[in-house]
């Protein structure tokens, strides 16, 4: 994070511009260890959504998005595929894609712990943060591995709760210097040379499927605002939610009701909007990153299912053992014209009401960070700045501290999973009260996609403005955090225009 306070992409430390990494580098020859990866710069212009639908049909493609362009809101991007391993958690059982039986330890925080202890690397100094590691998506339920909480009563699509793969090449791009390049470490080879020469016909191999066949990009196009109503009527024929408008008033009125007695200060709750869709599930990532960009776009085929996201929303960074987090609460609609959407912003920097309801996850984050940090070190470094999207404003703050010493991305991800601006304070009865209220499994939402470098860096989102595709179906949740003196139908009016990038994507 930068001077501005305003978000960078998925990891943003400064990059030397002085550093000229040449074509096919051996690590030996960067006056590093032979730990080092491999590394390739791609030639100048190359597209990251170009790249992608020539990289599209790997297994377990992995793109990591930051359409929103913008020095600290969106520099780097990542796009990788085909890990050479794939872990995925259903339930009490977690299996690994090359053992014939399910590991004895069932927990997967242990599981992927035990995996990035065995493949370790240094970075290249220079290149985009993430150069390999283990990344995918950690569901909303993976929360009952870490507490004793009712599970949801409906479960229909029985989704992943946990869809990691382990990745060793990406290609990475810088959208401020305009480069690119493919990294890539051996693994899971660990003899030098056979870990060299792997590493080499990877690049290969990836720089031939780049230069393959290739579709005019998916760039991103203007959004008309005059299309935009002002309230939440936007809809489609065959859209529906597991709640009635009714319905979710009076989900929102009980949890009021909660919060009065004392329960909570805050919960989190949320609609579950259906559509039906029979199309590839990377078409609609092409139509959300156009129509709803944002710094952390994202798409993952985890099989039968896959995730096409537009998060805003920064989760947990470690960076040389600095962590960040940047909880939003808060959200008004864009207007229609720079002078209604002014005032929207002016508005929901002057509520007491969402600021308070801010701070609230403030204090939370501060207290799961205090977990795994140094004695002293959480800090707020910002709090209730505005931050502008396609078709939201929000409020954004910030907590930072530093790591204790033999700890490390898994001990960050257990003591704050999930994010706390999607449970609300405090947060295990917050989520017993989810689990009341709301009727169907979150799935993926609420999560996190997230990725851990070789070298021990970690970056990650908070999964909303989040679709997953499978079995005919589209399904895409949007929530609110409701306190005290919430309004019912404002909360369900804001869940809405939370809804509209989707829904106008899906159209």
């Amino acid at each position: 994070m930068n001077s501005t306070g305003r978000f960078e992409d998925w990891l943003a430390p400064s990059v030397a511009p002085e550093l000229d990494i040449s074509r096919a580098i051996p690590a030996e020859s960067l006056g590093k260890s032979s730990s080092l990866p491999q590394v390739e710069e791609l030639s100048p212009g190359l597209d990251p959504a170009e790249a992608f639908e020539n990289l599209a049909g790997l297994p377990h493609v992995l793109f990591l998005d930051s359409v929103l362009r913008h020095p600290y809101l969106g520099r780097y991007s990542y796009l990788t595929g085909d890990p050479f391993e794939w872990i995925w958690s259903r339930g009490r059982h977690t299996y690994v894609s090359n053992e014939p039986e399910p590991p004895p330890e069932a927990d997967p925080f242990t599981i992927l712990a035990e995996r990035l202890r065995r493949w370790r690397t240094e970075p290249v100094s220079g290149l985009p943060p993430f150069q390999g590691g283990a990344a995918g998506m950690f569901g909303y339920d993976l929360c009952h591995h870490l507490e004793r909480l009712p599970r949801p009563r409906i479960d229909d699509f029985a989704i992943p709760d946990l869809a990691v793969g382990f990745y060793d090449w990406v290609v990475a791009f810088d959208h401020v210097e305009h480069r690119a390049w493919i990294v890539s470490s051996g693994f899971p080879e660990t003899n030098p040379d056979r870990r060299r020469r792997r590493a080499q016909n990877k690049i290969q191999e990836i720089r031939e499927r780049l230069a393959g066949r290739r579709r005019p990009p998916c760039d991103r196009r203007n959004v008309d605002r005059s299309l935009l109503a002002p309230q939440h009527a936007v809809t489609i024929p065959g859209l529906t939610s597991n709640f009635t408008s009714v319905e979710y008033l009076q989900a929102v009125r009980r949890a009021i009701e909660y919060i009065h007695a004392g329960d909570c200060f805050q919960v989190n709750l949320a609609q579950r909007l259906l559509y039906p869709w029979q199309k590839p599930p990377v078409e609609l990532y092409r139509r959300l990153r156009r129509c709803n960009p944002a710094p952390f776009a994202a798409y993952l085929d985890m099989g039968d299912f896959a995730l096409a996201s537009a998060s805003p929303e920064r989760f947990l960074r470690v960076e040389k053992g600095e962590v960040q987090t940047c909880p939003i609460k808060g959200t008004r609609p864009r207007g229609l014209d720079r002078q209604e959407d002014e005032a929207q912003a002016r508005e929901l920097l002057a509520s007491g009401k969402d600021r308070a309801e801010n701070i609230m996850i403030v204090d939370l984050l501060r207290n799961d960070l205090g977990r795994v940090c140094q004695y002293g070190s959480v800090h707020v470094s910002a709090v209730c700045r505005l931050e502008s999207y396609e078709y939201v404003h929000h409020l954004v703050s910030e907590v930072r501290g530093r790591l204790r010493a033999g700890l490390g991305p898994i001990d960050l991800l257990r003591a704050a999973f999930p994010g706390g601006s999607v449970t609300g304070a405090p947060k295990i009865r917050a989520m017993e009260i989810i689990a009341e209220l709301e009727p169907t499994a979150r799935g993926p939402y609420c999560g996190s996609l997230a990725y851990m470098g070789f070298d021990g860096s970690m970056d990650s989102s908070i999964l909303i403005r989040t679709c997953t595709i499978g079995g005919g179906w589209v399904q895409f949740p949007v929530g609110g955090g409701i306190v005290a003196d919430s309004d019912p139908q404002r909360e369900y009016e804001e869940t809405w225009h939370k809804a509209e990038g989707i829904i106008r994507a899906l159209q």
